[in-house]
């Protein structure tokens, strides 16, 4: 029997670095003074070692150093001079600018993003796919707010964190980042969004995070073409259905959606989160509807008191359905090409949900669990 051609003979993670040119990665390095008062561990050592963490999984630099010495006999494929030690990770972790390692990923998406990208007549891709880039950003919570400022505001009760936030910029035909920037958690989202960088007939795809009317209008002045959704506002009773709602732009303010309520609702309470608190619209519906509208203190507020515990389970009731929607529903899925199209669908899916409720509740079956109303 031959031998099998399928595999190359060489260890997986051998496989994975020769996707990377060592001379240039040494290049960057040098040009970022990343290799001033360095021996042996160079910028390819310290890649190498760091893409081996990720791999197996390391969080600590004890892990990394005890397992690389453990093991240093079946890795001699990494053309490692010395098996790093801990102090010496440490070191390098810290002296080296981690601009050398921003442009060593820029490098490596311009040598092979082409490949990535899904081709439009093999996989029936729309044209206007590759002209749009999601912009999204997630934050990483830290033990310490020394470092990067935390998020929120300061609370009475407890400690602050700090935190990073990352800022991802995807085109929607590759599925990996273009673009990646860490700031401190408290920075605003619209940070990334740079209308110089992008150009007439560009898509961009965003959250209600994003906002900026300044740069929304340099958008609109070179021709990109920007997209942030829009706000479901719902009122459902104590057993979960939903008694009105309407649609609006994302940009719009919660509490406004209260403003009309009046004349659907009188003598009963609202309870609602934090998006709502407004003492005049509070004021205005209990004098002209009798309405109280219930809503917890911010931390920071000078008449601050807990939350009523009744009132914060009750309102848990519409964050199920709202999951309902989105899990069960997809109600975030829409491929409507425009906004009649758009509100048609979410009115299917609403009505849809509201009907398997009524399922349920003629066969004496918990009005919440749609997935068996049919069995």
């Amino acid at each position: 029997m031959g031998k099998s051609t399928h595999f190359s003979g060489q260890p997986l993670y051998s496989q994975v670095i020769n996707l990377l040119d060592r001379s240039k990665i040494l290049q960057i390095s040098q040009q970022h003074d990343g290799e001033r008062y360095v021996k042996s561990f160079n910028c390819w050592s310290h890649l190498v070692v760091m893409l081996y963490a990720v791999i197996m999984r390391f969080d600590s630099l004890r892990e990394i150093s005890t397992s690389m010495l453990a093991e240093a006999r079946k890795l001699v494929h990494l053309r490692l001079v010395t098996m790093p030690r801990r102090s010496t990770l440490a070191d390098a972790n810290k002296r080296r600018p981690e601009a050398i390692f921003e442009e060593i990923y820029r490098s490596l998406y311009t040598t092979y993003h082409s490949r990535l990208c899904s081709d439009s007549r093999s996989r029936k891709t729309p044209k206007w796919m590759k002209r749009l880039q999601i912009i999204d950003s997630t934050t990483i919570s830290l033990f310490s707010n020394l470092i990067f400022k935390g998020v929120g505001r300061h609370p009475k009760i407890g400690k602050k964190k700090g935190g990073i936030k990352v800022h991802t910029v995807i085109h929607a035909n590759e599925g990996i980042p273009s673009d990646i920037k860490f700031t401190s958690a408290a920075t605003n989202d619209s940070f990334m969004l740079r209308p110089g960088r992008l150009s007439k007939g560009d898509i961009v795809a965003m959250d209600r995070a994003y906002i900026n009317y300044e740069k929304f209008e340099e958008l609109t002045q070179r021709g990109v073409i920007y997209y942030y959704g829009y706000k479901l506002h719902a009122i459902c009773g104590l057993s979960g259905v939903i008694h009105s709602f309407d649609l609006t732009k994302a940009s719009v303010h919660d509490i406004n959606y209260l403003k009309n309520i009046k004349y659907e609702y009188h003598d009963c309470s609202i309870l609602g989160d934090r998006g709502y608190i407004s003492k005049n619209v509070q004021l205005d519906l209990f004098e002209t509807a009798n309405i109280r509208l219930e809503v917890p203190y911010r931390l920071n507020q000078k008449d601050w008191s807990p939350t009523f515990i009744p009132f914060a389970k009750a309102r848990k009731r519409i964050e199920t359905d709202f999951s309902q929607l989105c899990d069960q529903f997809m109600i975030v899925r829409n491929y409507a090409k425009d906004t009649v199209g758009l509100f048609t669908r979410i009115l299917g899916k609403i009505s849809a949900f509201t009907i398997l409720q009524y399922i349920n509740h003629i066969n004496n079956k918990p009005i919440g669990r749609l997935k068996y109303a049919l069995i």
